[in-house]
Parts: structure tokens; sequence; C-alpha cells
């Protein structure tokens, strides 16, 4: 008997190494042998070199990110007092609803429309907690492939460079319109009016609500109700993309004109809100869109999609970001100390910009640097060719990307003379 399972033992051993000699034979060397090395993400390649460099004057100009004048990355006071105050409550720990955390969202929509708007008041609008603004867009590219009839979405040229993959990603057709003018370094008013009077009827239009990334450019007041008016006459759908209220000018009133302007022209319009750069939240991904629907039912019947949409997309979001953001906005005294620290973050860039174009004149250089100051926000469109770019790189160490953007945010009083004569030496 002892014989006869050695046998058969001996027998499954020999079969089970023919089997596997066969599957190594007829396997492939890997399943994943045609995926191609992808390119570099453009900004963060910028931040790779300039770690690399041993320059001790270097200085890196492309992430878009705060920094206080010691370059160094900026906690707002205010929301370490939220921390605080959070610290102390009695918080679980328990997934967010699919739909986020319904203060936050009555919070953000609020502080994009204003506390006396009639959307508000009529219960218009669909908010959703999405993860920061590119998951909010990514939620808003879902929503618009599933329900609306014409896919085609015009972005400015240029635009934020994650807006492109994020739509196309989505199934969205992506096309363009004029926006930026590099002969003034400033906006093509005329070009973008012209683009979007052709734009066809039932098209989707992507505007930048303030600060537009990467130009700094952004619409006058009476240019907004211009394009408001057209875009109106054209039957075009608005989808703003507000990451920077109150982080462009200080005023997150003012900051959101244009689409409180649009909702006062009797648009309807899907809006993403980020509360990484004005509340300086980048990895918490606090977020937010909404859509401002014809009436109450109409905004619950698209709530309801897009709660569909985002189970099998992510499930829930995460809430603490979403918490120091309510926290914030509705204790009162912390929302007013908020509102400062905004203000001086957008006013240590202002003074920056200011710093640089004078610097520049002190240099001695005869180029027309006024777009410095024109522009706003945290980016700026310098204006600088390839070549300029790549010599302020290689031979002075700023590192910044290829179409001459710059991150006034991370230059400081101990940087702007330096970069001053650098510019200069490589536009002269």
């Amino acid at each position: 008997m002892a014989l006869q399972k050695s046998l058969v033992l001996s027998s499954l051993v020999r079969n089970s190494t023919r089997t596997a000699s066969v599957v190594l034979q007829t396997r492939p060397g890997s399943w994943w042998t045609g995926v191609e090395m992808g390119p570099p993400d453009p900004i963060l390649g910028v931040t790779e070199a300039f770690k690399r460099d041993d320059n001790p004057k270097k200085i890196n100009l492309g992430a878009g990110a705060y920094r206080d004048d010691n370059g160094k990355p900026f906690v707002l006071p205010s929301v370490k007092k939220a921390e605080k105050i959070m610290s102390e409550g009695n918080f679980d720990k328990e997934y967010a609803p699919i739909g986020g955390l319904a203060d936050f969202c009555n919070e953000a929509a609020r502080l994009a429309f204003g506390n006396d708007s009639p959307v508000l008041a009529e219960k218009r609008n669909a908010t959703v907690q999405g993860i920061s603004g590119t998951g909010s867009l990514r939620i808003g590219g879902a929503f618009f492939n599933k329900f609306m009839g014409n896919k085609d979405f015009y972005l400015p040229t240029p635009t934020w460079g994650n807006h492109i993959p994020i739509f196309g990603h989505s199934g969205l057709n992506v096309k363009s319109y004029r926006y930026y003018n590099p002969a003034t370094c400033g906006l093509d008013f005329e070009g973008a009016i012209a683009d979007i009077s052709k734009i066809p009827e039932g098209s989707t239009v992507v505007l930048h609500a303030c600060a537009h990334n990467p130009t700094g450019v952004d619409p006058k007041p009476e240019q907004w109700k211009e394009i408001s008016k057209v875009m109106k006459d054209r039957k075009l759908y608005p989808f703003f993309d507000m990451a920077y209220q109150g982080f462009a000018t200080g005023n997150v009133d003012g900051d959101a004109f244009a689409v409180r302007q649009f909702i006062e022209d009797g648009h309807d319009l899907a809006l993403c809100q980020s509360f990484a750069k004005n509340m300086g939240l980048y990895g918490e991904r606090a977020g937010a869109f909404t859509l401002v629907c014809k009436d109450k039912e109409e905004a619950d019947r698209c709530m309801s999609q897009l709660k569909i949409i985002i189970r099998p997309m992510y499930s829930n979001p995460p809430i603490h970001g979403a918490r120091i953001v309510t926290t914030i906005l509705t204790n009162p005294e912390l929302r007013k100390e908020w509102l400062v620290d905004v203000k001086g973050m957008a006013d240590r860039i202002i003074s920056m910009r200011e710093q640089l174009t004078a610097n520049l004149k002190k240099e001695g250089s005869s180029c027309n640097w006024s777009h410095i100051i024109d522009q706003i926000g945290m980016f700026c469109f310098t204006g600088l060719k390839p070549d300029q770019v790549a010599s302020l790189t290689n031979d002075y160490s700023v590192y910044l990307t290829k179409d001459g953007r710059i991150s006034v945010a991370s230059i400081s009083s101990k940087n702007v003379d330096y970069l001053a004569y650098a510019m200069h030496q490589v536009t002269k």
C-alpha cells in the first residue's frame, strides 16, 4: 500500500512539473511588457530637477503652492485654531455620506453664491463634496458625459494642464477658444468673444472664475458681463472652475463676481471649488461640485445621479479637511480671522509682483514688465520664450515651466533681487 501511494504521489509531482513547464514556456515574459514609460509630469519634473541642483541661489518657481517669505509651507493660523477646536470635540471617524458632509456642502455653496443668493433660498443647487478641485472636476465630467447631449467642452487657450486629461478621460470632446494674447501678455478679449460667438449651441464652455491658471489674466467685470450675454444668446452652458476664491485679491466676494454675475443673468451652471489654496489645505483634498438647476425638483434629481456616479468612483470623500472648512466658515470669529489670513497671502503675492517689476527696472531692463503687476493670483505668465527659460534654468538655476509660467508665491524678499537679475540677463 505504501509503495502504491508513493508511485501515485510521484506521478502527480511529475505531471505538476510538466504542467508548470508548459505554462512557463508559453507565458510571455511579463503581463505588462507592452506598457510604455510615460512622460514625467511637467510640474513635478521641474521640482525633481530643482532638488538635484546644488546651487545655493537656486529658485523653484514651478510648484503651485503658497510659501511664506522664508520659502516655507504655510499653515494658516485660522486652520490651526480650527483643528484645536476639532480636537476638543466629539468627532468620530465614520464614513461620510456619499455626497459628503452636509454642513460642508452648504457652507461651500454659501461662500460661492453669497448669503442672500436666490439659488440657496430656492434650493436650486445640487452640491456634493469632491476630492478637492481635481476630484470635483472629475465628478462634473462624468455627469456631463452621462447626461449632456452635446459632449463638446470648450477650454480657454491656455488652460490648467490637468483640465484636458480630466475631461478627456471623462469621455468628453475637448476643444478650445482663444483667451491669452502672447503679444500683450494679457487677455485676448476680442478673440475670446469671436470664438465663443461661433461655438455651436448646447456646448459647454469652461471658465476660470478668478486668478486664471496658468496666465494670471482675468476679464474685467464689464468683460465678464459681455461674455455672459454672448453665452446666454448662444445657449451655451457655463462650467466654472473656482480654485482661488479669496486668493486672487483677498476679497472672497469680489473673486466670486463672475459666478454671481452669471447667476444674476439667468444662467444655470456648474461650479467646481477647491479649498487647497485659500485655506492652505493642499493635502486635505477638500472641494465641492455644484449644479445650479431650474428648481428644487430638478436639483434633487441631479443630486441623486451625482451620488450614483460617486459611489463606484470612490464611495465617499475624506472628512478631516471638510471639517476644517466647516469649522472655519461656521464660527464667526474664526471666519473673520480666516479672511485676514487669506488677504495676507494675496497681499504678499501682490507685493512680490511689485517688487519683481521694480527690481527689473532697477537692473536696467528695457522690456515692458507691466503685465507682471496687471496679472493676478498665484501664477504669472512672464512672456519668456523657451530658449530664455532654458537659459534661466541652466545658467542661473531658476526653475520654471517651459511656457514661462512662474509661481509668484515662491518669490520672496530673499530671492527677488536675484530673480530680477537672472531674468534681465536672459532678456537684455
